[in-house]
């Protein structure tokens, strides 16, 4: 039989089992205490009970100190996860308990991000850590009592993917505004597709110039790829042999500088609404046009999946225009 006690304005519901000893819980209203005493009591006689002990007694922040230890650390993107584990953890949420936390209190979250300005991809992310902890906690800690309240609310819909390709001269006014490397790291990005993290990691090592091949040994998808060279890539490569560094690396560069020193480019260039990884989008499209078909395609870049592929993919009809007559 259960019992209740009110304690500082709150009322506290007691239930007691062999083998279980003694569960207790607080709520704002008698009500809701007989009516979890009720449950659980209910739960203990079917011997379907699972406690929640640990959850309610294990705030955000702490498990998320757990979750970046445990889980986080051994991630390809750690260093940006871990921004994101900061962030929450400074935020009011970090405080309440995980078992207090509801699906509405992420929703509320969404809707002051976006209206911030924040963008949809961006929330998706921060929620999507907090998915990813509630779902160990309930798996892997023992927590099993545990509901994943970001389940239950709407995700901020995926932006569409963006169809920027070079126009006209905008490749010369680049080179011509950018540093010999970079203008080097942005005609190595169009021949080869590759990725700006991807640039910046290659070293020598991954380099063979007689089979025209860079290995990437590890993706951002977590498979190994072979990059083929065309001519200009290697003849690229070639003019860095000259500037060999001793760790190996190809390119002085790194990989925040490559967006900075890019974005600096285009703005002495005239040049608006183009990012680094647009160079990705344009090469691809390249790839399709000079005859690739999609899983030649997909060998080069890298692509997960053929969706994926997709996405990036915007080919101009005007240069298709002479190939319909084939």
């Amino acid at each position: 039989m259960a019992t209740f006690r009110k304690r500082s304005g709150s009322w506290q519901a007691l239930v007691k089992k062999k083998g279980f000893g003694q569960i207790a819980r607080t709520f704002d209203t008698k009500a809701a205490a007989e009516a979890w005493a009720k449950v659980t009591e209910a739960e203990l006689v079917r011997g379907v009970y699972i406690s929640r002990k640990e959850a309610e007694s294990t705030t955000l922040s702490e498990a998320l100190d757990r979750y970046e230890r445990e889980v986080s650390s051994n991630k390809k993107g750690h260093l940006q996860e871990k921004k994101r584990i900061r962030a929450w953890k400074s935020h009011p949420l970090g405080k309440r308990f995980l078992a207090s936390i509801q699906g509405k209190d992420f929703a509320l979250y969404r809707d002051e991000r976006i209206k911030s300005g924040s963008s949809a991809n961006t929330v998706r992310l921060d929620l999507a850590v907090i998915s990813h902890l509630f779902e160990i906690a309930r798996k892997e800690w023992g927590m099993e009592g545990l509901h994943n309240p970001v389940k239950s609310i709407r995700m901020p819909s995926p932006p569409a993917g963006r169809d920027r390709r070079l126009q006209p001269g905008e490749l010369e006014k680049l080179i011509e505004s950018s540093s010999e490397e970079l203008s080097q790291v942005i005609r190595f990005a169009l021949e080869t597709a590759m990725r700006r993290g991807e640039l910046a990691g290659m070293t020598w090592d991954m380099v063979d110039l007689k089979k025209r091949t860079v290995t990437l040994p590890e993706t951002k998808n977590g498979q190994k790829r072979i990059v083929p060279l065309s001519s200009v890539a290697v003849a690229i490569l070639k003019e860095r042999l000259s500037t060999r560094r001793i760790d190996g690396k190809v390119w002085d560069i790194g990989l925040d500088a490559i967006s900075q020193d890019f974005a600096k480019a285009c703005q002495k260039a005239g040049i608006s609404g183009l990012h680094f990884h647009d160079l990705r989008h344009e090469a691809t499209s390249r790839l399709f046009e000079k005859g690739f078909d999609t899983m030649e395609v997909r060998t080069i870049t890298g692509h997960k999946t053929l969706q994926m592929l997709t996405r990036y993919t915007h080919l101009r009809a005007e240069d298709l225009v002479q190939r319909m007559d084939e």
